[in-house]
C-alpha cells in the first residue's frame, strides 16, 4: 500500500469517526423526529459523507479487502472519542480488543506493501 493510499484511508477513518461522534453528541437526549435535525447531526452526515467518498475514492485503485480493512481504524478511533471525548467507561477487556484490532489492521497493511 502506497503512503498516499495509506493518508487517504486515514483522513477517511477520522472523518467517518468524526461523523459518528457528531451523531452521538446530536441524538443524546432526543425523542422526536425534529429535535434530530440538529447541527451536530447534520455535521456528522457531512463528515461521514467526506469519509464515505474518500473510501470508494481509495476503492478505485486498491483492493477491497485492504480498504475494508480500515473500517476497523473507523471502530478504534470511535472508541477512543468515546473515552476521550465523552468520558464514556473504558474497560481492560476493551482495550485489548482495540489493541488487538489495530495489530491485526498493521499486518494486512503491511502485507500489502
Amino acid at each position: 500500500m502506497t503512503k498516499s493510499t495509506l493518508l487517504v484511508l486515514t483522513i477517511a477513518a477520522f472523518s467517518a469517526a468524526s461523523g459518528q461522534l457528531l451523531f452521538k453528541l446530536g441524538a443524546k437526549g432526543n425523542v422526536t423526529w425534529i429535535q434530530f435535525l440538529n447541527a451536530q447531526i447534520l455535521l456528522g452526515l457531512t463528515f461521514y459523507a467526506i469519509g464515505t467518498a474518500l473510501w470508494i475514492y481509495a476503492l478505485s485503485f486498491e483492493k477491497l479487502v485492504t480498504v475494508y480493512a480500515f473500517s476497523a481504524l473507523t471502530f478504534v478511533l470511535v472508541y477512543l472519542g468515546g473515552v476521550f471525548l465523552l468520558h464514556e467507561r473504558i474497560s481492560i477487556q476493551a482495550s485489548v480488543g482495540v489493541g488487538v484490532v489495530l495489530l491485526g489492521l498493521y499486518l494486512i497493511a503491511s502485507q500489502n506493501s
